[in-house]
């Protein structure tokens, strides 16, 4: 477990969960296009299997910044990008990612933001995936039963989200590592033990 230098936000990381934030808004509305277009093929629950990219900034500003709040920035504000874009949801997305950023947080929270090791994170990524889902059976898909759609849509968002959000969080925090470009964060200065 690594306790953060400060719980307080300098301007890097401000910007750098920033950047995070707007470049994965950008990919939220692409992955809108492909939920809404070519992955409509795919029936629902099934297409839960491809939700996972939705959750990642949340995940990776956590790995990233290691500071409170850190997941909840990022995860909102690609929530809140994305509705700029515009969306097929629309301002729902305004609701929802906050939900899904809160779920993340909780796990950091969990652990009194100390560990940032691919266990809390994988954890972060399935609490997202079950409030995400949980948030879309109540509000988008409340007339199908618990039993055939719900409880698989719900199972097969934290699957997919835990694969793509935390372990997809987990190697682009290596990926990223290697390159030096996070050396002013603890993730670039512990490349190997993450």
């Amino acid at each position: 477990m690594t306790p953060p230098l400060s719980n307080r936000w300098r301007t890097v990381d401000i910007v750098v969960a920033s950047v995070l934030a707007v470049a994965f808004g950008v990919i939220f509305w692409a992955w809108g296009l492909l939920w809404n277009g070519p992955a409509d093929a795919i029936p629902l629950p099934g297409r839960a299997l491809i939700y996972g990219a939705w959750l990642v900034p949340g995940v990776l500003g956590a790995l990233v910044i290691r500071k409170p709040g850190a997941a909840f920035y990022t995860e909102t504000l690609a929530a809140i990008v994305s509705v700029a874009l515009g969306t097929s949801w629309g301002w729902t997305l305004v609701i929802q990612g906050p939900i899904e950023a809160l779920a993340a947080e909780l796990a950091f929270a969990i652990f009194a933001y100390r560990s940032y090791r691919a266990p809390v994170a994988l954890l972060a990524a399935a609490l997202s995936g079950f409030a995400a889902a949980l948030y879309d059976k109540v509000v988008w898909y409340s007339e199908y039963a618990w039993g055939s759609f719900g409880i698989p849509y719900i199972l097969l968002t934290v699957v997919s989200s835990v694969v793509v959000a935390g372990f997809g969080a987990l190697a682009l925090i290596r990926a990223l590592a290697q390159t030096g470009v996070l050396d002013r964060f603890p993730a670039g200065r512990e490349r190997a033990a993450i």
